[in-house]
């Protein structure tokens, strides 16, 4: 299995000054990643720093075997995609427009979309099952709509490997599941996905490997079922917590044993 993006003794930060180091981490071709920590682990740089945002601190991160840094940052965005958090825009675009924004990538800043770049973005939308909001105002649709024309918006810029930042934040029970089947779908056709998440139980949702960070440092790294356990959530959150396999869901659940939290 190729190696999309990898990270070798991996030192991140701002200003000089590391917030994580030591991190050793690979996203294979077609791989689902799960990154869970506590707030302030250090998630979001490390977020930053693979999206080369951030120059890495010390180590190397390599896409394709070539380092980030070598990369101009219209070539970078053929290889990554990023969905952020759904909020409301500044501006009232369409649906539409918001996708085919992606394209900016392909066909140059200031260059005007071309039929094909339009046909794409149908096709996106489409895909999700959102054509019928195409000419809606972004700012006028639900949280989880806006969070699907995001992930629209990154399947447009082509990219092998797409970086998620807790895609399900802020969203309602129904629309989170259709976050996770769309990422399951998504894993199916062969893409590289980076998410994080907040609930350990997305991990045995949707991904193929979880990757637990404490202090800025990678605490586990493995199947879902080998990195995530009562005894890893234990010591990442505090909290003692029952991992279950749900007949019915086809899967394990995490849920925490309210009133048993310790002090770090």
């Amino acid at each position: 299995m190729a190696v999309m993006m990898s990270a070798q003794d991996l030192a991140f930060g701002y200003g000089g000054k590391a917030i994580g180091q030591g991190v050793d981490i690979s996203v294979n071709s077609g791989e689902v990643m799960c990154l869970m920590g506590p707030n302030g682990c250090g998630k979001t740089t490390l977020f930053r720093t693979l999206l080369g945002l951030l120059p890495p601190l010390g180590g190397r991160l390599e896409m394709r075997g070539r380092p980030v840094q070598a990369y101009t940052r219209a070539e970078f965005a053929r290889h990554v995609a990023y969905v952020p958090q759904a909020g409301s825009s500044y501006f009232p675009f369409t649906v539409l427009n918001v996708v085919m924004m992606a394209r900016a990538s392909r066909i140059g800043t200031f260059a005007t979309p071309s039929a094909h770049d339009r046909e794409l973005s149908f096709a996106a939308l489409d895909r999700l099952g959102l054509s019928h909001l195409a000419e809606r105002s972004f700012n006028e649709i639900s949280g989880g709509e806006r969070q699907m024309t995001l992930i629209a918006r990154a399947l447009v810029q082509e990219a092998e490997l797409i970086v998620m930042d807790e895609p399900t934040a802020s969203l309602d029970f129904g629309n989170q599941a259709r976050v996770l089947d769309c990422i399951n779908e998504l894993r199916g056709s062969g893409l590289s996905i980076v998410l994080s998440t907040h609930d350990p139980g997305h991990a045995f949702a949707c991904a193929d490997r979880a990757v637990l960070m404490k202090q800025g440092r990678v605490v586990a790294d493995g199947s879902p079922s080998e990195a995530v356990t009562p005894e890893s959530l234990h010591g990442l959150y505090g909290v003692e917590v029952a991992v279950e396999f749900m007949q019915g869901a086809g899967r394990s659940i995490c849920a925490p044993a309210l009133g048993r939290f310790r002090q770090e």
